[in-house]
């Protein structure tokens, strides 16, 4: 039963008379009085064994119950910045049930101006309070950061990751014991690398005897400050081996390949991608693109995935600053009846972050739109990008050559040629080729949709808006649209289709419809991949082989769906935690369908 969330719960956050923040929830403050800075390096980095603990290691995993304020994050970058084994790069997974505001945050860590060069990019990335998964860049530093805004044994539930040091810094176990039970302090365990070391402050007899009794040998060790002990503790077992470093191809170079590149090189693993038609010659080739997420008033898996996915494509288009973004802000009209209530529903649910959807009423539309227009809902961060940019800057060299067949043997994948030609051999391979992956592996079934968008030079759109159909800015004009015919895979443009999106766009604004230009109408035609569900397909495909992956599947989205897939696709590949809680990795699984049909047989 899908049940319509509350916004995650206000810390409460006080300020003492010496400027100390404290939990009004919890009665317990968020760091020491004497120096929490010192305190934190006492307790979670030496007593988590660092930075020794990552020497000579190319991927650790750093997790914490209780980001708070963000310090202990913020001393463990300053560590890492000062120490970081050439190549590493550190994850890290935090979980919030009461996050605190930016402002908050600067306020409390800036009583360690020397933290500035890692608290500055910390601030400036500071996670959205909006529950579920939050990704935060810190371009440069070789760190990944994941916050989840959910309780401690929800998040660790979701979460896909394996720790190799713990830091637990709820507030205390008298003040919130929920955070310590015993079930957590399990999933603390069950998500523990073997040879994770866990630290802590607290020597509370239930905290020692929860972790001996999940598996962890425990010891006492001097406190910091008033404080006279504190606790460390060990998961069985050593820390593997480091293997060779992966290589990885990727084939298709629209938003799903180009986001592949841009995320297997943020973790270190820059990839080759081939496409013989170059990047953007698909779907993914329009002058612009409206980047909004698909609403679902269930306010289930499909409704928070394409939140979560709209945050971190805005992040990342926001990122590449004007070169990229044409327009912010985005209206989206009612088209039904039941629309007002379906988008009400939605703006007062926890799914986006609190502001981020505004209801709009029809008198505000009809003066934003210069024409008398519906209501609807009005995205903040909704965005116009212009995809040859970004494709240019996320896949700046791309392989031509037609990859015609895979064949994988002990060492890995080969790809080839029509004539059988070696093109390359690789240990990793990345199915993005739209409607066409299925080419290659035909367990991958998905549904050619051919559209076709119409383009006006020298005219404008008061805004970006859309409807059953949309009409946005171009860097020198309007684009519109758009035709959505199914089992079509032509992309020859035809002029009976601008026909069909002038009419689709008059019967929603006819004042504008009435404005454009009837002459000097260019076209594009595309093919989009979709999938039964309307969800993408991001994980290794039906019966692959190890080392196989898709992403594909976007439908019409794929600019607000690609960037967190691929992140998704690449955790899985590289053997790192996903950025997607489970349920919503599930959702998008290639399997997923003949799961489904396998159940029913079976029934």
């Amino acid at each position: 039963m899908t049940v319509t969330p509350s916004r995650s719960a206000d810390p409460d956050l006080l300020w003492d008379e010496d400027g100390l923040p404290r939990s009004g929830l919890y009665g317990d403050v968020y760091f020491s009085a004497g120096d929490g800075l010192a305190e934190t390096r006492a307790v979670f980095l030496a007593g988590g064994g660092l930075p020794e603990a990552w020497a000579g290691r190319p991927r650790f995993t750093v997790a914490e119950l209780g980001f708070g304020t963000g310090l202990n994050i913020a001393a463990l970058l300053d560590l890492w910045a000062r120490t970081r084994p050439p190549g590493g790069h550190l994850h890290i997974f935090s979980v919030e049930g009461h996050p605190i505001s930016r402002d908050d945050a600067a306020r409390a860590l800036g009583r360690w101006p020397e933290l500035e060069a890692v608290t500055a990019p910390l601030l400036a990335a500071w996670p959205r309070r909006a529950r579920g998964f939050h990704r935060i860049d810190l371009p440069g530093t070789g760190v990944t950061l994941d916050l989840a805004v959910m309780e401690a044994a929800e998040a660790l539930a979701a979460w896909s990751g394996r720790a190799d040091l713990w830091f637990l810094d709820g507030f205390a176990p008298a003040a919130n014991p929920a955070m310590w039970r015993q079930e957590v302090l399990d999933l603390v365990a069950a998500r523990s690398a073997p040879g994770a070391r866990v630290a802590t402050f607290t020597v509370a007899g239930a905290v020692r005897r929860g972790l001996a009794s999940a598996g962890f040998a425990v010891e006492k060790r001097p406190g910091f400050g008033r404080k006279r002990e504190r606790l460390e503790a060990a998961a069985p077992g050593e820390a593997p081996a480091p293997g060779p470093a992966p290589t990885v191809a990727i084939l298709g170079a629209g938003i799903a390949g180009a986001s592949l590149a841009r995320a297997f090189a943020a973790l270190g693993r820059p990839a080759t991608v081939f496409d013989p038609a170059g990047a953007g010659a698909g779907a993914s080739g329009n002058p612009a693109a409206l980047v909004t997420p698909r609403l679902d008033a269930g306010l289930g898996p499909a409704a928070r995935l394409y939140a979560q996915a709209f945050a971190r494509a805005v992040d990342l288009y926001a990122a590449e600053g004007p070169a990229v973004v044409l327009a912010r802000g985005a209206l989206l009209l009612e088209d039904e009846a039941r629309d007002a209530a379906r988008f009400g529903k939605i703006v007062a649910s926890d799914v986006f972050e609190a502001g981020a959807l505004a209801p709009v009423e029809a008198d505000a539309t009809t003066a934003l739109l210069g024409e008398p227009a519906a209501g609807g809902v009005h995205f903040r961060d909704g965005l116009v990008i212009e995809p040859r940019s970004l494709l240019d800057r996320w896949t700046p060299v791309v392989r031509r050559d037609p990859v015609a067949a895979l064949r994988r043997d002990e060492d890995g994948w080969t790809l080839l040629d029509a004539d059988g030609g070696l093109l390359a051999r690789v240990d990793i391979v990345c199915l993005a080729a739209g409607h066409r992956t299925g080419w290659l592996w035909d367990r991958v079934v998905m549904q050619p949709v051919r559209g076709q968008v119409s383009i006006l030079g020298d005219a404008t759109v008061p805004l970006p808006v859309s409807w059953g159909g949309y009409a946005v800015p171009t860097r020198r004009g309007v684009l519109y649209g758009a035709t959505f015919d199914r089992d079509r895979d032509d992309t020859a443009v035809a002029a009976a289709d601008h026909d069909r999106n002038r009419d689709l766009l008059a019967g929603t604004l006819p004042g504008l419809a009435a404005r454009l230009p009837t002459s000097g109408v260019e076209g594009r035609a595309a093919v989009r991949a979709t999938t039964p569900d309307h969800l993408p397909l991001a994980g290794p495909p039906p019966g692959a082989p190890p080392g196989l992956f898709v992403l594909s599947g976007l439908g019409s989205r794929g600019f607000c769906s690609g960037p967190l897939m691929a992140e998704h696709v690449a955790a899985l590949a590289l053997g790192l935690p996903s950025p997607l809680p489970a349920d919503l990795a599930e959702a998008v699984d290639p399997s997923r369908f003949e799961v489904r049909a396998a159940r029913r047989t079976s029934s």
